[in-house]
Order: C-alpha cells, then sequence, then structure tokens
C-alpha cells in the first residue's frame, strides 16, 4: 500500500545571497517530492535564489507584521497604525529600547523576537516536519508559530562565534525534537556549548551537486574583466567574512607591485566600509565589489585563485564550490580551515591578516608548480554531497 506524503515546511529569512540561503535551495531541488509535500515561508520574498526554487515547493505568503520591524519606526507605526494593528503599533515602540542599546546584532535580534512573536499568528496548517532553516528568528517561529509532530532548528555555523547569547537559546532547544548543524565541527560546538541537548544534535551537510556547478560554470558573464592574475572571492561583505582583510592585502599587494586584480561577489553590511578603503587606498584599478550574482561559478572558472579571508566559518560551500572547480585556493586560518584544506596540498592557508594573506597570494599567484599541485589533488577528492539526502529523509521518517 503506497504511503502518504508527507507535509514538510521551511521557514527561512529570504533568499538572499548566502551559503545557507543557497543550500535551501540546493536541499529543495534534489528533494524527492514524490513522498514530500513541501510549504516553504520566507519573512520576505526576495532574493537571487528566489527563482531557483523548484515549482513543486509552495510558498506561504509572508507574515504581515515582519514588514513592519524591518522597516523605520516612524513609518512602521504610522502604517499599522493606519490598519488598525494596534498590537504592532505596542510592540514597535516597545522594540526601539533594543534597537538603541544593543550593538551586537546577533544579540539584537535575539531580543526583538520578544517584541515580534506577539505579533505574528500561529500558522494553521499541521505539519509532519516543521524545520527553522536559519538560526534565531526562523528557528525561533518554527518551535513557537508552527503545529508540528516533529520540529528542527538547523545552526549553519559555528555557534560559539555568531556572538549569541545561549540563554535565549536554550527553551527553543529544549522545545525543538532536533538540532541540525552542517559538520561534525559546529556539532562538536553545540554538544560543549549545550550539553544537555547532545542527543538532539545531529550532522546535515550542506547540499552541493559538482555536475550543476560545472554546467552553470561554463555560461557566460556580463563584464568585461581581464582575468589575467584574477582572484576571486564569494560571500557576504561582513565582518566575519573578512573581506576588510582582503582589501588590506590588496593595498600590499599593490605597494609590492603585484600585477592582480580581486574580484568580490556578494553584498552585505560592510559594503559602504569597503568601498571607502577601496578610494582611499587607490584601488580602483584593482579591485571590483560587483555585488551578487545568480551564478558565480562562471567568474570563479575563469580566475586564476579562489581567495576565502573570512573570520570565522562552519563548513564553507563557497570553499567546497571552488574545489570542484579546481581552482587554486588561498583561506585564512580560521578555526575549520583544516577540514576543507590541507595547507599545500589542495589549498593555502594563511595567517589571519593582511601581510599573510598577501604573502600567500603572491606565493600561489607566481608559483604555476604549486597551482598545479592543487588542481590535481583537487581533482582526486569526492567533492558531492547529494547522497546527504539519504541522511536528511532518515530524520524527516524516523
Amino acid at each position: 500500500m503506497e504511503q502518504p506524503k508527507k507535509d514538510i515546511l521551511f521557514i527561512m529569512n529570504s533568499l538572499h545571497c548566502g551559503g545557507a540561503e543557497h543550500s535551501l535551495v540546493s536541499l529543495l531541488q534534489i528533494i524527492d517530492y514524490s513522498s514530500y509535500n513541501v510549504d516553504l515561508l520566507l519573512f520576505q520574498q526576495e532574493g537571487i535564489f528566489l527563482d531557483k526554487l523548484p515549482k513543486e515547493v509552495h510558498l506561504l505568503p509572508s507574515p504581515v507584521a515582519y514588514q513592519y520591524f524591518d522597516m523605520s519606526i516612524k513609518k512602521a507605526i504610522i502604517q499599522s497604525f493606519k490598519k488598525g494593528r494596534f498590537a504592532i503599533v505596542l510592540n514597535r515602540i516597545l522594540a526601539v529600547s533594543v534597537l538603541k542599546t544593543e550593538k551586537n546584532p546577533a544579540v539584537r535580534e535575539q531580543k526583538m523576537w520578544k517584541f515580534l512573536s506577539p505579533c505574528l499568528p500561529v500558522l494553521e496548517k499541521e505539519y509532519d516536519v516543521a524545520i527553522g532553516y536559519l538560526e534565531k528568528t526562523p528557528n525561533y517561529f518554527c518551535v513557537v508559530k508552527t503545529k508540528a509532530k516533529k520540529k528542527m532548528v538547523w545552526i549553519h555555523t559555528n555557534y560559539s562565534n555568531m556572538g549569541m547569547q545561549p540563554k535565549y537559546d536554550i527553551p527553543y532547544f529544549k522545545k525543538c525534537n532536533a538540532i541540525l548543524t552542517i559538520s561534525s565541527e559546529c556539532a562538536l560546538d553545540l554538544h560543549n556549548r549545550f550539553p544537555q541537548f547532545s542527543e538532539k544534535i545531529k550532522v546535515i551537510q550542506n547540499i552541493v551537486s559538482p555536475s550543476v556547478i560545472q554546467l552553470m560554470a561554463e555560461s557566460e558573464i556580463d563584464e568585461t574583466i581581464n582575468f589575467e592574475n584574477a582572484i576571486i572571492s564569494v560571500g557576504r561583505l561582513s565582518r566575519e567574512k573578512g573581506a576588510d582583510l582582503a582589501i588590506e592585502a590588496c593595498k600590499i599587494l599593490k605597494e609590492k607591485n603585484i600585477p592582480f586584480i580581486w574580484v568580490f561577489i556578494g553584498d552585505g553590511t560592510q559594503r559602504n566600509e569597503l568601498e571607502a578603503l577601496v578610494a582611499n587606498y587607490q584601488l580602483q584599478n584593482h579591485v571590483l565589489l560587483l555585488g551578487t550574482k545568480s551564478n558565480p561559478y562562471s567568474y570563479i572558472k575563469r580566475a586564476t585563485i579562489y581567495a576565502q579571508t573570512s573570520r570565522f566559518e562552519g563548513k564553507s560551500i563557497a570553499l567546497d564550490e571552488a574545489k570542484i572547480l579546481q581552482k587554486p585556493i588561498v583561506i585564512t586560518n580560521f578555526s575549520t580551515a583544516t577540514t576543507q584544506i590541507t595547507h599545500l596540498q589542495n589549498g593555502f592557508i594563511a595567517d589571519m591578516n593582511p601581510e599573510a594573506i598577501a604573502n600567500g597570494i603572491i606565493e600561489v599567484l607566481q608559483n604555476k608548480s604549486l597551482q598545479e599541485v592543487f588542481q590535481m589533488n583537487l581533482s582526486k577528492e569526492k567533492l558531492g554531497t547529494e547522497a546527504e539526502i539519504e541522511h536528511f529523509y532518515q530524520l524527516l521518517d524516523e
């Protein structure tokens, strides 16, 4: 007798450029829709990956109240007052104290849930499994605002590096059925941080498909860029991704008369700061901030080096994708660096400072035989994680 399909709900902020957003879309592209009905709730229905959603995914309406917490206080009060949404008016006013006093953005989002939550209704539909796909708000919504037989929350990086306050997450971790994360290193950190929830912690690696990446890498690109001696970095323009360290390294490369161009794909809160650095160091001919691209693989394929100057990572999807395209790689020595790169075998690990990054770039850029060693070793690695979907099915069905 044929088993009925299970109803699955995913909750996410948006589908803007980011590793978690990318991994969600990759997961949704290969999930078995003959066995699962999939709903997706986005707080904001926007982002470069939105048009990559499979047609089988049912996109739920975004919660109306969320937009009032993502606009100016004046505009939010006027609009919600006109529409008679007085609970939103009250909570939006009360939230001002958090916005003004809490400087840590991660903790600020945690604290904001106290005021956002009363304005959001519980979803009517009951699911077999509900999944908050990102730390903080999506996870909290999953636990509090859904009806499901099983609830899972997902942590997409090393918890200790995010600057969050664990006390805010304990009540939600207590109520969920599973705490998912993307690598054994991230899981170990969660075990150490939340030993009382050790039995709930499970590892599901991000889904990466070499065949799809290699196919997309063959596409043409819009910009006219001279990719000779080109370095490329893909990721959010935020402090944790270390683009500022890369710009400082560019200054050193220029001073040493190294011919290069460094291309950044991605956007984020650091963009204005980085543009100012580029102008201050007169690097306009050496640095390109291209913003988000739905297909970064064409750029990675054409570059000489892929560089990732992160201050911390969980397990980097972009790095695995650069490895699939067999790019010579330079990364900083963030805590999980050696889980993806072995120094001088399949990449170069530099100390986390601009001088060391610049020296690593020079070493790889000017050493063709080293580039060939990296590429040869990368060609032997098994990098696809499509089989990880079977582990995910087990979690859904057990």
